[in-house]
């Protein structure tokens, strides 16, 4: 489901990502891709004192094949929308 954005990153070295999270779910998992290519993510951890986040970043390091320094919460840090960065040094 996000093989396009797999490839835009090994092409271009770093990706913007807009999220759209779904916390406290039965598990991580990408649930789909928004026609303006938000992605849908269910994220198992509550969002409180920055769980989620941190789940978040561990899920994105995993689909994506980085570590998870080279991912960072542009914007929405506190919300269920998000822009992030991947970055693929």
């Amino acid at each position: 489901m996000i093989e396009k954005f797999i490839k835009k990153l090994n092409k271009n070295s770093e990706i913007y990502l807009r999220l759209k999270i779904n916390p406290g779910s039965a598990k991580n998992e990408i649930k789909d891709v928004m026609a303006d290519e938000t992605i849908k993510i269910n994220i198992s951890a509550p969002a409180e004192k920055g769980k989620a986040n941190k789940e978040l970043i561990k899920f994105l390091s995993n689909q994506f094949g980085v570590n998870k320094d080279e991912i960072k919460i542009i914007s929405g840090a506190g919300d269920r929308l998000k822009l992030v960065k991947i970055n693929k040094n």
